[in-house]
């Protein structure tokens, strides 16, 4: 028996990716701690395919002390080389330099605007951008939105953040809902 309504096509790879779709992705948070870990993750990814990022993400809990954002800010270079000796996160010599980066860029922007949802969800007027594309229509890489965060944020000290990156980011924490039309498990 095959599902009646349609859902978000990527979601169905695997039980981790569904649960994922189902119970985080589109759904928008205003948690600073979740908004982080999701940055980090998302600039992990780049390159790479969410799987792989996903299926990881327990290990990177682990080896970024529970994505705490002042933590991570205070890492030296014994911390990165251990962090690159780990294989059970994506070992790129950037990606792992950029967690530091943007752990203290972060909490300048969270210092700034009073939290990091506060910067972000300004640029939506503190509400959803919600898409709802039908089933089968390719999702954007990128939009006008994205191209401006990006570029405030790359203004701000942030790395692994181009605009491809950011999209990810919008919609995985919710400031964008591209659920598709229909999509049970639409915010």
């Amino acid at each position: 028996m095959t599902d009646p309504e349609p859902r978000c096509a990527w979601a169905l790879g695997s039980e981790l990716m569904t649960a994922y779709h189902d119970d985080e992705w589109g759904r928008p948070s205003r948690d600073d701690a979740y908004l982080f870990e999701f940055l980090l993750l998302e600039g992990a990814q780049a390159g790479l395919s969410w799987s792989t990022v996903l299926n990881k993400r327990e290990n990177y809990r682990r080896a970024l002390d529970g994505f705490d954002v002042e933590t991570i800010a205070r890492y030296d270079e014994a911390k990165l080389g251990e962090l690159l000796a780990d294989p059970g996160i994506v070992r790129n010599r950037l990606k792992v330099a950029s967690t530091v980066k943007n752990a203290r860029a972060f909490l300048a922007v969270r210092e700034d605007s009073g939290s990091f949802a506060d910067y972000l969800w300004e640029w939506v007027d503190g509400s959803p951008v919600v898409n709802h594309p039908d089933a089968g229509d390719p999702l954007p890489a990128t939009t006008g939105l994205s191209d401006r965060i990006s570029k405030d944020l790359k203004r701000r000290g942030f790395t692994f953040v181009g605009s491809t990156i950011v999209y990810a980011y919008l919609q995985a924490v919710g400031v964008v809902d591209d659920h598709v039309d229909g999509c049970p498990s639409k915010p």
